[in-house]
């Protein structure tokens, strides 16, 4: 299962992280971020231990989504050094955030 990011975790978990952190902006009422949810937590099983893979939420978060200027979800950054390197938005298959995640790891 991807991790939970929140305003309060955010830069100790992502900005202080000494890997690639994939971040998937989301939030409940929004069904292409529900489709791609099983991808998220696919990957986060598939790369454990060599990447970070996490959610955040939102609605919950404001902040984090106006810091990093989220305007349409799902988003999904790519963080390496407390750096976006990369970023996807709108749903995509598995294989696009794979290639993604092999370009910055």
């Amino acid at each position: 299962m991807a991790a939970v990011y929140t305003d309060a975790n955010f830069d100790q978990e992502v900005i202080s992280a000494d890997k690639l952190t994939v971040v998937d902006f989301w939030a409940p009422w929004c069904g292409p971020c529900l489709a791609l949810g099983p991808t998220i937590d696919a990957l986060a099983k598939e790369y454990e231990g060599k990447i970070n893979v996490g959610k955040v939420n939102v609605d919950e978060n404001p902040t984090l989504s106006v810091n990093y200027g989220i305007t349409s979800i799902p988003c999904v950054l790519f963080i390496k050094d407390g750096k976006v390197v990369d970023k996807q938005v709108g749903a995509a298959p598995r294989g696009a955030f794979e290639k993604k995640i092999q370009q910055h790891i």
